[in-house]
């Protein structure tokens, strides 16, 4: 268990799009696949896993997740969108993804909405997160391992771990139910809305 952040320090797995990594300019789809091969690269489990593909960017842009591109090129709100969705997508299915950022994508279009204030508030929040989870997570370990030390097992290390992915397992699925809790509240006013909006 010693070894565990040092893995996830390998990995990267609280990387983030910034807004410095996205540039003025707009971008054509393989630019903004590379960008976030370069980003994401590290978090793979293997070397066959994509971090995006034209395939998502397109069933992502049918699904209406973010606003239409023009030219071929997608612009920074559209980048900053497509991390949203990356992040997303690990926790909430498409139609979810659909519903939280209907709303923002809406404001981009019809009210001139500033996503790069609101990006950086997600920037800092994470930021926020990445600390605590930190701390949250040697707490783990050693609980885990406190619990194993009781039953007095010669396999303890391979229990140890065992131990520590359900309770992990357990906290990524509490926080998903959450997740999916809110955003049955965001669709059900999203209707009523609708529904009270004159035709």
């Amino acid at each position: 268990m010693d070894k565990l952040k040092s893995l996830l320090e390998e990995k990267g797995i609280d990387a983030n799009i910034t807004l410095q990594d996205i540039p003025d300019i707009d971008l054509y789809m393989d630019q903004v696949i590379q960008l976030f091969e370069n980003k994401f690269s590290k978090s793979k489990r293997d070397e066959s896993e994509k971090v995006l593909t034209k395939t998502m960017i397109n069933n992502y842009a049918k699904g209406k997740l973010f606003f239409p591109i023009k030219n071929k090129k997608y612009s920074k709100e559209h980048l900053m969108l497509i991390s949203l969705i990356y992040q997303l997508k690990g926790v909430l299915s498409i139609n979810d993804i659909k519903v939280v950022l209907e709303g923002i994508n809406e404001k981009i279009v019809k009210e001139d909405f500033k996503i790069d204030q609101f990006y950086s508030s997600y920037l800092q929040l994470t930021e926020k997160n990445s600390a605590k989870f930190q701390v949250d997570l040697q707490q783990k370990v050693q609980d885990a391992k406190l619990e194993i030390e009781k039953l007095g097992d010669k396999n303890h290390e391979y229990l140890e771990k065992v131990l520590l992915i359900t309770s992990l397992a357990y906290m990524s699925n509490l926080y998903r139910k959450v997740s999916e809790i809110l955003v049955d509240d965001l669709n059900q006013n999203n209707k009523k809305i609708k529904d009270s909006s004159p035709n």
